[in-house]
């Protein structure tokens, strides 16, 4: 994106380049904090389930709506999505550079799913991938969105429409013009989503990947709880020692 006279970007630029790469750097670990924030977790928990141990395992939107349904399930979608939209914001404001803006929110999208605060475990990156793209790209993340929307709706497999939205995300860069640093970074992030949902894509090939609105079945030996944990029903063993019928 061309920078104006009046512009952040150009009035840092005349300031010397060490001004815009401080506070590039600066950016880039605010927002990595900000993405980390595990709010899905958080918000959830104070119902008294942790949501990495129930459903998929994922604090995203996605596993928060199977498990704790609809109403809670849009307010973590709207957190994550502002996780990346906010920093992206920030980064085109203040430095007034797209690439810059979307480094920011790929920070945050790592902090959304390597979060300290969970053992550097996290969501995938959809939701927040969205809110970096509204922030650096709104027509690429509209046209994404748009694969993703039209994918969901024939099959009913979020996963399969992150998967199909990756790479028309690059797809999207290239139709709009964005420059090659821009499309190579879109590469880097559909590469990242892909591998993020590598357990997704042995359910989507086994066939045991859970449909939109359908909560996952739970594992062998274990039954849902009252309040939407996962409790065994196996057998307790027996102490080392105890007696044994004959």
């Amino acid at each position: 994106m061309p920078e104006t006279p009046g512009s952040a970007g150009a009035r840092y630029s005349r300031a010397g380049i060490g001004m815009p790469w401080l506070n590039f750097a600066i950016l880039i670990v605010a927002a990595y904090g900000v993405g980390s924030l595990p709010l899905g977790y958080w918000i959830v928990r104070r119902r008294g389930i942790d949501i990495t141990k129930v459903g998929s395992g994922n604090p995203g939107a996605t596993n928060v709506w199977r498990v704790c349904g609809w109403k809670l399930g849009l307010v973590v979608f709207v957190l994550d999505v502002l996780k990346g939209l906010v920093p992206a914001l920030a980064a085109q404001q203040l430095l007034g550079r797209q690439d810059a803006a979307f480094a920011c929110g790929f920070a945050a999208i790592l902090g959304h799913s390597l979060s300290p605060f969970l053992g550097f475990k996290g969501g995938k990156g959809i939701s927040t991938g969205l809110g970096a793209l509204l922030g650096s790209s709104p027509v690429v993340a509209l046209l994404a969105l748009s694969a993703f929307i039209v994918v969901v709706l024939l099959t009913r497999y979020v996963s399969l429409a992150s998967l199909v939205a990756a790479p028309a995300m690059v797809v999207a860069g290239i139709l709009t013009g964005d420059s090659p640093i821009l499309i190579g970074a879109y590469g880097v992030l559909a590469l990242f989503i892909v591998f993020r949902h590598r357990a997704n894509i042995a359910r989507l090939i086994a066939g045991t990947e859970p449909k939109f609105g359908q909560k996952k079945n739970p594992e062998p030996g274990e039954e849902t709880a009252s309040n939407g944990t996962r409790e065994s029903v196996l057998p307790e063993p027996e102490p080392v020692g105890a007696p044994t019928e004959e």
